[in-house]
């Protein structure tokens, strides 16, 4: 079951750190991370709180994605691009649909729902736990990637312009 992570990730690309105040790493999302647009109950499609540190040098610019490789074929929850280089956070609830919370500069992409902003995780009931992987991609470029586009389009782009990634991941299940 699922679909590998959009972008690629060669072992000689280095990583940083990244971290949250929403959730641990590898640990379960919260109700605020989930979808009740997608129907789960008390979901609140609240973005998840992100801070990271040590970035290339190099770094012009940052991306951040929130991809789950645990549906049938993939599915983007968040995509924000041209987040300046001086940035190293995003405050819980950035990713809400007027993105007045997100730096200067910076766009959200349409998700795989359909709408520019993000979406919780809901998986469908008894397909087990999925895995949230939430990427800070590290960018040679200061311009936002595939602005006004489609986050499924900007694998390819992150392969070409990542300097360095981090990476923390939720898992949530529906019952």
């Amino acid at each position: 079951m699922g679909a590998p992570l959009p972008y690629q990730s060669p072992e000689n690309l280095p990583s940083f750190t990244v971290e949250s105040h929403s959730f641990s790493d590898g640990g379960a999302l919260p109700a605020a991370q989930t979808s009740a647009r997608l129907g789960v109950i008390g979901g609140r499609d609240q973005s998840p709180h992100l801070a990271w540190s040590g970035a290339p040098a190099g770094t012009q610019g940052y991306a951040v994605t929130v991809f789950d490789p645990d549906a049938r074929s993939g599915y983007w929850h968040w995509a924000v691009v041209g987040i300046p280089a001086g940035i190293t956070s995003l405050p819980e609830g950035a990713g809400h649909a007027e993105g007045d919370l997100l730096p200067a500069g910076a766009l959200q992409l349409m998700n795989d729902a359909g709408s520019a902003d993000y979406v919780g995780a809901a998986p469908p009931r008894g397909s087990g736990r999925h895995r949230y992987v939430i990427a800070v991609h590290a960018l040679d470029t200061a311009e936002p990637l595939l602005a006004g586009g489609a986050a499924s389009a900007l694998g390819p782009l992150l392969d070409r312009h990542t300097l360095g990634r981090a990476t923390i991941t939720g898992l949530f299940e529906r019952h």
